[in-house]
């Protein structure tokens, strides 16, 4: 039996005096720990995973996903490409969950611990870019792809699902391993609703990963990333013509009116905010007085200012509707909190990023990189080149506010943590065509297989290793004690499968036409 790293035990120790007395005590400093340990076990999983025919599968299912470029809610091939590979691979499959037409569940194995991987597959609008060109060369213009990398996640969480099962049938390994299919990560809808309806009651620990700049687990500790709610805020009026609008009651006026008072808002809010929209609906014709129109907000604070922001955002809705004489409805798509991934798995994760080491990249991989950075004005440094630096949470660093992450659900209800896989340049830029073209091809294909052995690796010490397991557990129940868990739901809301559905109605007929065959 191996034997339980000091430093995490020393992590586990803090955070309960910190959580203990209300405050947090982690020092802004880094944490030097050993890699992960090897042993027959896990070098199986890794041994598999190191395959050519592996390696190539898993790249090409990479590029595949990146080839059908699906938005959120409407990712029908993506998912069901996971989702077949898996049940093809013994896997029990559960389709359509949480009410989600592309949210499935795969599962494998016996008892306890029950570890997830999650797994995402949507793609961005108006990123579509040939993949590994260091200049803008749009595939398709004007449609979607994948700038922030989670056509990478379904590959990399199914590879190391498999391996573990490969690990639990030839030594009898005690746990179940489930895969959780979750739509629309870049809207922030699946999560709320797979915790809504118990997909991850009785999970013991869930991992991530994500595309990144370098190979690590994150920080031990803190929260991270911004709460938010996303909501439709529709108004509906009484057209008339242009030449005499005073018979009409203008819905776009609302829109228009809610706006401005959600700008002055601005001045009073706490720094931590962050708040944006788009108009979807704004009238036909300008000489018609529109009697129906949309805006969509995403508001974001911490957790504990975002209600009382939402609510100053819903009163300047309730203000456009009242001076124009129109009839408001409020829909909220979702509703998110904050981060809070659990340290001793974080701190696992970083272990077997350690053990695994970082890619050996080609000369011809460097040169796309640097002329990536080249062409966007920035140091020619090429692919990431080490392990990322394992800290803990200073709370003397004020947080500013960030973007989001429907992640955070789960890091509520279980412990969670996650890998940032190197994929990306130094310089490039966060959903943009610069991040098409890097998600594409051998260097996203190597950072999969890195992923997938690092998920691998941790799920079974998690098997193997009853005080990892236990001192996982203890953090996250204290941490659920300390911030007890409560939906932002509303109780009726319900999933936006109609999200995206005209957008890929639109280009996917265009991008059919560039698909890359699977199978191969």
């Amino acid at each position: 039996m191996k034997v339980l790293k000091k430093s995490i035990l020393c992590c586990m120790v803090v955070t309960i005096l910190a959580l203990g007395l209300g405050v947090m005590t982690f020092a802004a400093k880094v944490v030097e720990v050993p890699p992960a340990e090897m042993y027959p076990e896990k070098q199986m999983a890794f041994d598999w995973l190191d395959q050519p025919r592996i390696i190539e599968k898993y790249g090409r299912m990479n590029d595949v996903i990146w080839s059908y470029a699906e938005l959120g809610m409407q990712e029908f091939k993506s998912s069901e490409l996971v989702a077949s590979h898996l049940e093809e691979a013994g896997f029990k499959l559960e389709r359509g969950m949480a009410g989600m037409p592309t949210c499935f569940v795969a599962s494998y194995g016996s008892g306890r611990p029950v570890i997830g991987i999650l797994v995402e597959y949507d793609a961005l609008p108006m990123l579509s870019q040939k993949g590994r060109v260091p200049y803008q060369d749009p595939l398709i213009e004007g449609a979607p792809g994948h700038g922030c990398g989670h056509n990478q996640q379904g590959p990399a969480g199914s590879a190391a699902a498999i391996a573990i099962k490969n690990v639990i049938d030839r030594y009898g390994l005690r746990g179940t391993i489930k895969v959780f299919g979750s739509p629309a990560e870049e809207t922030l809808v699946s999560r709320p609703y797979m915790v809504r309806a118990g997909l991850f009651d009785g999970v013991d620990a869930v991992m991530d990963n994500h595309s990144g700049g370098n190979f690590g687990g994150g920080t031990l500790g803190g929260p991270s990333s911004n709460a938010m709610f996303s909501t439709e805020f529709s108004f509906k009026g009484v057209t008339a013509h242009g030449a005499s609008p005073w018979g009409g009651k203008s819905a776009l006026d609302a829109v228009e009116l809610m706006n401005d008072a959600t700008n002055m808002l601005r001045e009073h809010l706490y720094f931590t905010y962050r708040m944006h929209y788009v108009i979807p609906s704004g009238g036909e014709a300008p000489n018609v007085v529109p009697d129906y129109a949309k805006v969509w907000y995403f508001v974001r604070n911490t957790d504990e200012r975002l209600l009382g922001m939402y609510e100053k955002v819903l009163n300047c809705a309730r203000a456009g509707a009242l001076a124009t004489g129109t009839e408001l409805t409020v829909r909220v798509l979702t509703a998110i909190h904050q981060c809070r991934r659990n340290p001793a798995l974080t701190q696992s994760i970083h272990q077997n990023c350690m053990l695994v080491g970082m890619p050996e990249w080609t000369d011809e991989e460097e040169s796309f990189a640097r002329a990536l950075q080249k062409n966007l004005g920035k140091p020619q440094t090429g692919m990431p080149k080490g392990i990322a630096t394992l800290k803990e949470y200073d709370p003397s660093i004020p947080y500013t506010g960030s973007g989001s992450t429907d992640v955070a659900e789960v890091t509520r209800v279980t412990a969670e943590a996650g890998v940032r896989i190197p994929t990306r340049p130094a310089g490039s830029l966060s959903h943009h065509w610069s991040r098409t073209s890097s998600h594409f091809g051998s260097t996203a294909g190597k950072a999969i297989i890195a992923a997938a052995k690092v998920h691998a690796g941790v799920a079974i010490d998690l098997m193997t290793d009853p005080e990892l397991f236990k001192t996982m557990r203890s953090q996250f129940e204290i941490q659920a004690k300390e911030y007890p868990y409560s939906s932002y739901l509303p109780a009726d809301a319900l999933p936006p499968n109609d999200l995206n559905a005209e957008l890929m109605e639109k280009y996917r007929p265009k991008l059919e036409e560039t698909y890359i065959e699977w199978p191969y």
